[in-house]
């Protein structure tokens, strides 16, 4: 039976800023009942599992992911595009570290065919078609450009960078200038390594 007051929406908001708080893995059942004060049978009337809720937990932080890019790229192109679109990334991980970690989780093939993160990855494709880039290689630098990112934000988010200098904010600056620089000069397939795509 349904508890009065606990729905999805209500369920998936409660487990985002769980996970937020606590991380990722603290988000579980048991977890969330005692913070709706309700018995763990209660919640499964609500969801299809933990993995269910999961699924919707990383759809929602796509999502606000989605609108904080919405309001970052309109008018930009080029550099000024590439930086923001990185910055929007990384200032969402770091105001929101669980919901990053929930966007990163490998969702079911159902919760990928649609959603926010479809058109998230639209937008990195728009940026580098902007580069001048032929239609293979923009798949290859969107790659490019989601490795940077979130390799940068997990290396810093783990505290990889703490003890060294210069700062972390330094670096990912000169880390954006390289892959504009790349972009602006990128590279035809090598002879002896043909590009599969174009077979």
């Amino acid at each position: 039976m349904k508890r009065p007051g606990v729905t999805e929406a209500k369920l998936v908001q409660a487990a985002a800023d769980l996970a937020d708080e606590a991380g990722l893995p603290a988000v579980t059942v048991s977890a969330l009942a005692r913070r709706f004060d309700v018995r763990p049978a209660s919640i499964y009337s609500h969801i299809t599992g933990l993995d269910g809720l999961l699924d919707l937990t990383a759809a929602l932080a796509l999502q606000e992911l989605a609108d904080d890019l919405a309001e970052a790229l309109p008018g930009k192109a080029g550099r000024e595009a590439l930086f923001a679109f990185a910055d929007t990334h990384r200032d969402f991980a770091t105001a929101h570290p669980g919901r990053w970690q929930a966007a990163q989780r490998r969702v079911s093939a159902a919760a990928a065919d649609g959603g926010a993160g479809r058109v998230i990855a639209r937008a990195a494709r728009a940026i580098v078609s902007g580069y001048g880039l032929c239609p293979n290689d923009e798949v290859h630098a969107v790659r490019l450009l989601g490795s940077a990112i979130n390799g940068f934000v997990a290396l810093e988010s783990g505290g990889g960078f703490d003890h060294s200098e210069p700062s972390a904010a330094a670096s990912w600056s000169r880390v954006l200038d390289a892959i504009d620089t790349s972009l602006r000069n990128w590279p035809r397939a090598h002879p002896q390594h043909p590009d599969p795509t174009t077979d």
